[in-house]
């Protein structure tokens, strides 16, 4: 397939960008882009790759912008229940924390998740995974994390495997087990990180090994902040799941400064997510590291929270920055990355340009698959939007529509409305 006469083409080459390169769009006016086998073969102008390809099958995207499909990295996006309760309590003046330790919080959706069938899980998500994709996302990660016992761990984690074959929306799958402290280890952090280290990751991992076969290791994350687990916790997981080989990622900073993105600058996390309170020494560190910051716009809005991931900082230290939407059901239910670029270009103050580049390369550098999807070029996984304006500077600029016209996952071709 051919596409052509795109009014701009983004193609986002030259792999993931650093501090203030960020932004750097590629656009190549009336764009064109082959597709064969579910695999870019050739980008450039439509007088070009008509005349090259006169024969193609074609699709026309006269007055619309072509661009990388939507990469989320990071997500909560396995659950069952809902929190709608707290936000009435949210709005009466109760922080997270204080509803997080009257029971409320993660804990409230451990108890649901862990009353639910594999079956209710799966349809539940599958709901919000159809939603992602209709908003442009096409490769998204996803955490377990609201089991916080090996059973229900692994139930979701072969719910997440079972999506993602089902597609068209691709799943990098992460365990979460540090995501809080079950209730029946209340006073007893440092035991539930004992058998976190001593008894759940060894089972994952073999668990992983006998289920998903030929698949990596999923990412093993563990939520660094007060009232979650210490930097000592924290430290004694990553290093565990590292030396079992399993890649790593963090929750750091979120609410208070522990040290959370140092530590996975030291550790050679992929990714170090929320960052709100990251220190300067944190900022520096990440940026001369591989680290990928990943910033959470979704949820100080959703908090009613007045500040948000220090982007501008990041990106003068020159830093990797990606958004995410933070999927989840307390803080942020927001399946559309359109509306997290949204809220960078005010709150963070990235330009639409760089905005997109961080939802698009960066953000498939956060989940190590930058080598495969993010950008438009030639070798890369045909993931593609065609969006129903002109030119990109309407993503960030308007929000709550949805500005995607069709979807192009692995070469096929899906349009919002057949979801």
């Amino acid at each position: 397939m051919l596409i052509h006469s795109a009014s701009e083409l983004l193609t986002i080459t030259g792999g993931p960008q650093r501090g203030k390169d960020l932004g750097n769009l590629g656009v190549i006016c009336d764009g064109a882009v082959l597709i064969r086998d579910g695999i870019i073969t050739a980008v450039g102008t439509s007088s070009e790759l008509r005349a090259s390809y006169p024969e193609e099958d074609s699709l026309d995207a006269s007055g619309r912008v072509v661009m990388p499909g939507f990469v989320d990295p990071h997500t909560h996006l396995i659950w069952a229940g809902d929190r709608a309760a707290e936000f009435d309590l949210r709005l009466q003046g109760k922080t997270y924390l204080e509803i997080l330790e009257a029971g409320g919080g993660i804990i409230s959706t451990v108890r649901a998740t862990r009353q639910a069938s594999i079956e209710q899980l799966e349809s539940e998500t599958r709901q919000r995974l159809r939603r992602m994709f209709a908003y442009g996302t096409t490769t998204a990660e996803a955490k377990s994390g609201y089991g916080l016992q090996i059973e229900t761990e692994l139930r979701m984690l072969k719910a997440l495997l079972n999506l993602g074959k089902e597609g068209p929306l691709e799943l990098a799958v992460t365990f979460l087990g540090a995501h809080a402290i079950p209730p029946e280890y209340t006073g007893r952090a440092d035991e539930y990180t004992r058998v976190i280290c001593e008894e759940m990751l060894p089972a994952v991992r073999q668990w992983w090994f006998e289920n998903a076969a030929g698949v990596g290791l999923p990412f093993v994350d563990v939520f660094c902040e007060a009232g979650a687990f210490s930097l000592v916790q924290t430290r004694r997981i990553l290093e565990t799941a590292r030396g079992m080989g399993f890649p790593l990622k963090i929750h750091a900073d979120e609410f208070e400064n522990l040290g959370g993105a140092s530590l996975a600058v030291e550790l050679g996390a992929t990714s170090a997510d929320h960052l709100v309170k990251a220190s300067f020494e944190d900022i520096a560190a990440l940026g001369g590291s591989k680290t990928v910051a990943v910033a959470l716009p979704c949820t100080p809005f959703g908090l009613a929270e007045p500040f948000y991931t220090p982007a501008q900082a990041i990106l003068d230290d020159g830093g990797l920055l990606a958004l995410a939407t933070d999927l989840n059901p307390g803080t942020a239910w927001c399946e559309s990355m359109q509306f997290a670029v949204a809220l960078a270009c005010r709150y963070m103050r990235l330009s639409p340009a760089q905005a997109i580049a961080a939802a698009t390369i960066n953000a498939a550098a956060a989940i190590g698959r930058a080598n495969q999807i993010g950008s438009i070029e030639p070798g890369k996984q045909a993931d593609l939007l065609l969006l129903s304006v002109d030119t990109y500077r309407h993503l960030g600029y308007r929000f709550g529509a949805n500005l995607v016209e069709k979807i192009i996952k692995k070469g096929q071709v899906y349009t919002p409305d057949c979801l």
